[in-house]
């Protein structure tokens, strides 16, 4: 069984529990064990770069050593804000040495630059390349958008597997489930991410519009891998349902969920269920 270094982080503690669970089920399914990284601290996403620049590294710098030195050579980290807070981090430590050095003295850890960070779509990507493809045993037949955002799309030496322009990274999963890859225009649209609970109305706006085009192409649902931008598509479309700006649910799911329910997993295994927009529907017969 291969074992990779897993770091869950805040929000798939709590609010994108979800994504914890459909990621959990479908290395099982792969047969991968997720070993988490002892004692993990939050990498600071969305907040401390914005207060204190030493502390935004030093966070991740800590996670990285930790990591080394419990001898995981590769981390999944499948929040894409921690992913880029994490590959971000090992970016700057490779580009000056002397900041690897000054956060060294301020964690009282060292770290030789070993880790391989992962985000979900490479993690998954690996899965397909290692035989996950066969344990797809049900064929959604759905349409599908798939929605990158910032996070997964962007970012000088931080997202290298893809098309910042034009990300490509989870079509050959969701065909794989079975499903139809739509194209459109608002795969790399910013849904207002950090600024969900700050700015509420502008990001009902910047989610609005990418849900219009969603359902302007024709999509059954909505898939992404990135916990702030599920947060905003799912559960501000409440607020956009209520206020009758969109005229209907449109669901909202991470790619982990999608293969979980093409592996033939049982919908609520994966966290569907707590979603705000229902989902479960998609998959006759689920519960």
């Amino acid at each position: 069984m291969k074992t990779l270094g897993y770091y869950p982080g805040c929000s798939l503690s709590g609010g994108g529990i979800e994504l914890d669970l459909s990621v959990r089920a479908i290395a099982k399914v792969a047969g991968v064990e997720l070993r988490e990284i002892e004692d993990w601290n939050c990498c600071g996403a969305s907040a401390a770069h914005s207060l204190d620049h030493s502390l935004a590294v030093a966070l991740p710098f800590r996670v990285l050593a930790l990591a080394e030195s419990q001898g995981l050579s590769e981390v999944l980290a499948p929040c894409a804000a921690c992913f880029s807070r994490l590959k971000g981090t090992q970016v700057r430590l490779t580009r000056s040495p002397e900041l690897g050095q000054r956060m060294q003295e301020l964690v009282e850890r060292p770290y030789n630059g070993t880790v391989r960070i992962l985000n979900i779509n490479e993690f998954v990507a690996s899965l397909l390349a290692e035989g996950l493809a066969g344990k797809f045993t049900r064929k959604l037949g759905l349409k599908v958008v798939a929605y990158y955002g910032c996070l997964l799309s962007r970012g000088e030496d931080i997202v290298t597997s893809d098309d910042a322009e034009d990300p490509q990274g989870m079509a050959a999963a969701i065909r794989v489930a079975g499903c139809e890859v739509l194209p459109w225009n608002s795969s790399n649209e910013c849904c207002g991410g950090g600024f969900s609970m700050s700015k509420t109305g502008s990001v009902l706006d910047l989610s609005q519009a990418i849900l219009d085009e969603a359902r302007a192409v024709g999509a059954d649902l909505v898939v992404t891998g990135c916990p702030m931008c599920h947060s905003n598509l799912d559960m501000r479309q409440l607020e956009l349902l209520k206020r009758r700006r969109v005229p209907g649910a449109l669901p909202i799911l991470y790619l982990s969920e999608l293969l979980g329910l093409a592996a033939g997993l049982e919908p609520g295994a994966l966290g569907l269920g707590r979603h705000f927009i229902e989902s479960r529907q998609l998959v006759r017969g689920g519960a």
